[in-house]
């Protein structure tokens, strides 16, 4: 396999986008898309990769916002070329399982799926719980989305088909025989450990017990109803009867799991349910083997922010497939994909059979995927109202907060306005964003004071509350409940006229002064103090130290940034591409202050008189 990486700066020209789009490949393969923090944000699979990632770098009016908003997130990309498109594929599901993107879909906890694995390797099987599946020659089952179902299921077969319980290695490495346990004396084991039943009779029990998590019941119950009318003939009746109480077990279970499909086909039959608005989706399988419903798998999918139900789906179907050890013959599918080919191909190379994927669109195949589907919008509600319940309920530093202020409603959100101005040039202003007691950072604001000159930090906060309600306002996004201004009366009078000038009104607003218990209200002259110690203090302190903490780094940043680009701007010969020509090869001035005179002279356009000169100025600055 073959990997290329190609980096791409939001700063290089057009033109030399274009060249580098030029280089890519025609064949198959996976691209990732990075940030400029070289993360990982998105991950696909193309045909031809050329074509493919072309496609994302062009221009177009059609391009939805959504994809836009990707674009703008990426400074890189890597690319791997793989011989054929099933190859794509795997390698997309086992990259997106490894990196999590942003903009891909997750299985939500699929890591703490289990399996049941029968260790058919040794030569008295066990029947053990695992998380993953390894290429140790035992066979797996799973994973399984219910657990308490899953340990159901084991004590049923553990019990039926005496299958041994203890982690005994039998027979003994020493030769030496080992004393049966409680199970024996029960009846819920043979004894093997003591010989008192033989490897191919245990090996009899296991081979039913693994057509049983097959799904193969009927065929398995016809085995047994021989084998108990063989031993019947031989009044061999003590095995008779064991074989009986199976029989019975097995159909107890079957004919509750029965379902009408019409053929004994293994078939899993997927739906899933999605909510763009609140980016939560769930998905169902229902696995039907010999015609009798086996299990029933409930997947909570966390959707990329690009995801459509196409791109859900498909993604869906390479993950949970990736690593599942029992391929059915059948999937039926909610709606058509346009690689449905190519997933059924993978799925048949795979199971080493064929595997047919399809769309049901009417009869009994339409109304089966129907009833998958009514139990993944159920499944979708469950998990709604329980998001909206746990994002409903207050915290108790909220509760506390509304209660001191005396607050009609609870500040579910809370916003922080300060300003950090340590100097005459480089004033900023920052917001801090708390959703029910805790910080929401991707709603953080830093603004660059635009209008005022000098260490105004009442006309600064006017300024930044101004925007910020100004882009609310016209975005028509909610405001929040409540608006924490760092500063005293002055800083608070500010803000309140500047929303009043919006045309904003019955917004909650609260000046907090350097004596951090003191609350300003607009239209009281005096502070209302919050008792110290008490959880609405602590949240106000965590609002205000948030707010200042982020004002603090970006002006740290600005003055940082403004220092190392004056510092090069003093040095002769040093113009922007120069500059900038070495601060992409070095990183940063302390690194090129560092740089011997050859190492600078590397760098293009650069000679060794114009380095020398380089490290001779930065030597005194």
């Amino acid at each position: 396999m073959d990997s290329t990486k190609i980096n791409q700066s939001h700063d290089s020209a057009e033109e030399d986008l274009r060249e580098k789009l030029k280089a890519l490949p025609s064949g198959p393969g996976v691209y990732l898309f990075k940030n400029k923090l070289g993360k990982v944000i998105y991950i696909g699979k193309a045909k031809s990769l050329k074509n493919r990632v072309r496609t994302y770098f062009q221009k177009t009016r059609s391009r939805e916002a959504k994809t836009a908003r990707l674009m703008s997130l990426i400074y890189d990309f890597e690319l791997f070329v793989t011989d054929s498109e099933m190859e794509a594929l795997i390698l997309e599901a086992n990259l997106v399982k490894e990196h999590k993107p942003r903009y891909n879909i997750a299985l939500k906890d699929d890591k703490h799926y289990p399996y049941i694995k029968v260790t058919v390797q040794e030569a008295f099987p066990r029947v053990v719980v695992v998380r993953k599946v390894e290429n140790d020659k035992a066979r797996y089952f799973g994973p399984y989305t219910s657990v308490a179902s899953m340990r159901k299921t084991i004590k049923f077969i553990t019990n039926l088909f005496k299958i041994r319980s203890c982690d005994l290695v039998i027979p003994h490495p020493k030769g030496k025989p080992y004393q049966v346990c409680l199970d024996y004396r029960i009846g819920r084991c043979g004894g093997p450990c003591e010989d008192f039943q033989s490897e191919a009779n245990y090996r009899e029990s296991v081979d039913s017990l693994l057509l049983f998590l097959a799904g193969k019941s009927q065929s398995l119950v016809r085995d047994l109803e021989v084998k108990m009318s063989e031993a019947a003939e031989r009044s061999e009746y003590e095995l008779a009867a064991s074989l009986r109480d199976q029989i019975v077990g097995l159909k107890s279970v079957t004919e509750r799991q029965k379902v009408d499909s019409g053929d004994n086909v293994d078939r899993d039959i997927i739906a899933f349910a999605h909510d763009e608005n609140e980016r939560e989706a769930v998905a169902v399988v229902l696995q039907v083997r010999d015609g009798a419903l086996i299990g029933r798998q409930d997947i909570r999918i966390k959707p990329g922010e690009l995801a459509s139900n196409e791109e859900v789906l498909s993604e869906f179907l390479g993950q949970y497939y990736n690593h599942q050890p029992n391929l059915p013959s059948e999937v039926y599918l909610p709606f058509a994909l346009a690689d449905e080919a190519l997933i059924a191909d993978w799925l048949s190379s795979a199971r080493g059979k064929k595997v047919r994927v399809t769309w049901p669109q009417r009869g009994e195949k339409l109304r089966v995927v129907e009833m998958a589907a009514s139990n993944a919008r159920l499944l979708l509600g469950e998990v709604l109202v329980q998001k909206r319940g746990y994002r409903e309920k207050i915290a108790p530093m909220v509760a506390s907060l509304q209660k001191e202020l005396s607050l009609k409603e609870a500040p579910k959100t809370i916003c922080c306005f300060d300003i950090s101005n340590t100097g005459v040039t480089e004033a900023v202003g920052a917001m801090s964003y708390f959703r029910n007691g805790k910080p929401l950072k991707r709603e953080y604001r830093k603004f660059k004071i635009k209008g005022v000159t000098g260490q105004n930090d009442v006309a600064m906060i006017r300024e930044i509350v101004g925007r910020y309600f100004f882009r609310l306002k016209d975005e028509k996004k909610e405001f929040p409940d409540l608006v924490v201004v760092d500063g005293g009366k002055g800083q608070l009078n500010a803000a309140c006229a500047e929303l009043q000038a919006l045309g904003i009104e019955g917004q909650v607003i609260i000046g907090l002064a350097k004596r951090l218990e003191e609350v300003f209200f607009p239209g009281y002259s005096e502070p209302m103090t919050v008792p110290k110690g008490s959880p609405a203090l602590a949240l106000l302190k965590q609002v205000r130290d948030e707010s200042h903490r982020f004002g603090v780094t970006y002006n740290r940043q600005l003055r940082k940034k403004r220092t190392l680009t004056s510092d090069l701007d003093k040095v002769p010969g040093v113009g922007p591409a120069k500059r900038v020509a070495l601060l992409k090869k070095f990183g940063s001035v302390k690194k090129i202050r560092e740089a011997s005179v050859l190492e600078l002279a590397e760098t293009t356009g650069v000679s060794t008189m114009l380095a020398e000169q380089i490290k001779a100025n930065l030597a005194t600055s």
